[in-house]
């Protein structure tokens, strides 16, 4: 018998490579919904098999999306529509609350249905700047302060409360900076190397030493859905990232190698706020589900300057 799946947000970035990785399982029945609002329909799985189907919907109307739960009657619910963004988010703090009725939709209806366990996109964000290094997800305060951060940490309450008070499991995925041919350049990976493959300037906020860690996309995809197979981790959180930190001025000067690129990085004067000078995540629990070595940033990038999806969009 197949398990019925629901993945929100599936015609974005992470959501697209999550549906054509569970799609590739014919046990697996997913409908993917996405209002496109920051999704594309080109985003959706390119295969002709009949274990799949896309809705258009808003999660955050409830309207639009129970009767699109309650006639399927899922038993798993994966929770990645948000409005995402550094910019978007900090110029649309209002919108960006509005994520908090559709986790509560997802998770009043799902409790509702008796679906086995919602899995929901959390963010590094909620730990704000880091307190101690590497970020652990059992031990390091949570210190979010954005918008955005403090919606993925309302969000986490939620699903633990609705664990406590109605039995509905969950698995809270953390993602630390996810890259990969997907991605629109509203994220630093993917602007950089759309810049550097133009000739243009690479901006870089403040004095580009603040540093990060980059999760390639294959990496996030393949520790999540192991969680979900594997019945792992459940009602628990772990970091989805990398344990390779590197400066945003050195990333820069790396992208413009591979890109045998005539850019230049141009400094700006430091965002307002939301850009911490540390992220670095505990992975041990990503290691362990992903059961193999994490694919390294130059090979990730170089993944991505051959994929004629990133190409043709850039």
């Amino acid at each position: 018998m197949q398990k019925k799946i629901l993945i929100t947000g599936g015609a974005g970035f992470v959501g697209s490579y999550l549906a054509e990785k569970l799609i590739s399982d014919a046990n697996n029945y997913v409908v993917i919904v996405d209002d496109l609002s920051t999704g594309f329909k080109e985003n959706l799985p390119q295969n002709t098999t009949k274990n799949w189907r896309f809705i258009k919907a808003d999660v955050n109307d409830y309207k639009d999306i129970s009767p699109i739960i309650l006639s399927f009657g899922f038993d798993y619910v994966f929770h990645y529509a948000a409005l995402v963004g550094v910019k978007r988010t900090q110029k649309h703090p209002v919108k960006v609350l509005r994520d908090i009725h559709g986790l509560e939709n997802i998770l009043t209806l799902s409790k509702n249905t008796l679906v086995k366990r919602v899995f929901f996109s959390s963010s590094s964000e909620v730990y704000g700047e880091p307190t101690e290094l590497p970020q652990n997800e059992d031990t390091t305060p949570l210190n979010s302060r954005i918008p955005y951060a403090v919606v993925k940490n309302v969000g986490e309450s939620f699903l633990k409360s609705y664990q406590k008070e109605f039995g509905l499991n969950y698995t809270i995925f953390r993602f630390f900076n996810t890259y990969g041919p997907k991605q629109s350049v509203d994220f630093v990976m993917s602007r950089f190397i759309n810049l550097a493959l133009q000739n243009e300037d690479i901006t870089i906020y403040g004095d580009g030493n603040q540093t990060r860690t980059f999760c390639y996309v294959q990496d996030n995809v393949d520790a999540c859905v192991s969680a979900f197979n594997n019945d792992l981790y459940i009602n628990d959180v772990i970091n989805i990232g990398s344990d390779y930190e590197i400066k945003i001025f050195d990333l820069a000067k790396l992208i413009i190698k591979l890109c045998k690129s005539k850019s230049r990085i141009k400094h700006m004067p430091p965002l307002p706020e939301g850009d911490m000078n540390r992220r670095f995540p505990d992975v041990s629990k990503m290691h362990a589900l992903l059961n193999r070595k994490p694919i390294s940033i130059e090979e990730g990038i170089k993944r991505i300057l051959t994929n004629p999806t990133f190409l043709k969009r850039s």
